[in-house]
């Protein structure tokens, strides 16, 4: 089995609270997560959208792209509008190598607003899950075949959030799935049976972790979800309340290889960046090691 460990600029660089984001270079962001140990990083605001100007920066650390986020807005959109909106950036992705674009549906979500009350996510009837479930499979299959698969992310303040949104949206489509170990804790879903239930559809994976203390506090009926970031709600592996070795170990049971993504955004003056990713690196070849993982470049 084996697996290639990555993390995402959001540390670093927040791209919805620009106050959580620290004063560094891309350069000097790719220094760090080279010393801590990552061959891979997610794409962020800094990154130039071109590989004959990226390329060289990323082959001088020692690192590859190895996904980034796409703010899709087909639950209420026009297929042939969203195939405009990812063109480029597919087209960028397929020439840096990238395993996925991470799609994130941002159509009625709040997961930017930080007025809004986590209570107040978008609900879907089954059958506007249905609905939405077959637009996603056409769009996925047209971007497998464009050659840059998508990989979807369950996320806080979304229309797909919870467990039993999870499990709607994969019967009513055919499309990949990002297990995300944060986002879907947050959401009180049961970790080990997402795993055991859509195991066959994942094709990336979040190594994000939380502090159960900061959530379990949280009033859901007045505060957002950026104020859950703000309050310190995320965190790297080794740092939280996750177990990511028995995550990790079923995982690697049913067969998952790829991506490790840790991509936990916190205030960078707290949680200075580099600190987080050495601890979070640390913990990941741990757990890598006790599921029989192969870490590979």
């Amino acid at each position: 089995m084996k697996a290639k460990l990555g993390i995402a600029p959001i540390a670093w660089w927040n791209d919805d609270l620009a106050e959580l984001s620290d004063d560094v270079t891309l350069e000097e962001c790719l220094r760090q997560a080279s010393l801590a140990g990552f061959t891979g990083m997610e794409t962020g605001r800094r990154f130039p959208m071109d590989m004959s100007e990226l390329g060289p920066i990323l082959d001088r650390f020692g690192i590859s792209v190895c996904g980034g986020w796409f703010s899709g807005l087909l639950l209420d959109g026009d297929i042939e509008a969203e195939k405009d909106r990812i063109a480029q950036q597919m087209q960028f992705f397929i020439a840096a190598g990238a395993p996925c674009i991470v799609y994130g549906e941002t159509a009625r979500s709040i997961q930017g607003v930080r007025s809004a009350p986590l209570a107040t996510k978008p609900v879907l009837t089954e059958d506007e899950m249905a609905a939405y479930g077959r637009k996603m499979s056409d769009f996925s299959d047209w971007c497998a075949r464009q050659g840059m698969p998508i990989s979807y992310h369950h996320h806080m303040a979304a229309a797909v959030e919870t467990e039993a949104e999870i499990d709607l949206f994969m019967k009513h489509s055919s499309v990949p799935l990002l297990f995300d170990a944060g986002h879907l804790a947050f959401a009180g879903g049961d970790l080990m049976r997402v795993i055991d239930n859509h195991h066959a559809r994942f094709t990336h994976v979040h190594t994000k972790d939380i502090r159960r203390a900061v959530i379990d506090e949280l009033d859901r009926s007045g505060e957002s979800f950026l104020d859950a970031v703000i309050k310190g709600a995320f965190t790297v592996p080794g740092d939280g309340d996750l177990d990511f070795e028995a995550l990790v170990k079923a995982l690697a049971a049913n067969g998952y290889e790829g991506w490790f993504v840790v991509e936990a955004e916190q205030d960078p003056k707290v949680s200075p960046p580099l600190d987080m990713a050495i601890k979070g690196h640390k913990e990941l070849m741990r757990v890598m090691d006790a599921a029989g993982y192969e870490v590979v470049k």
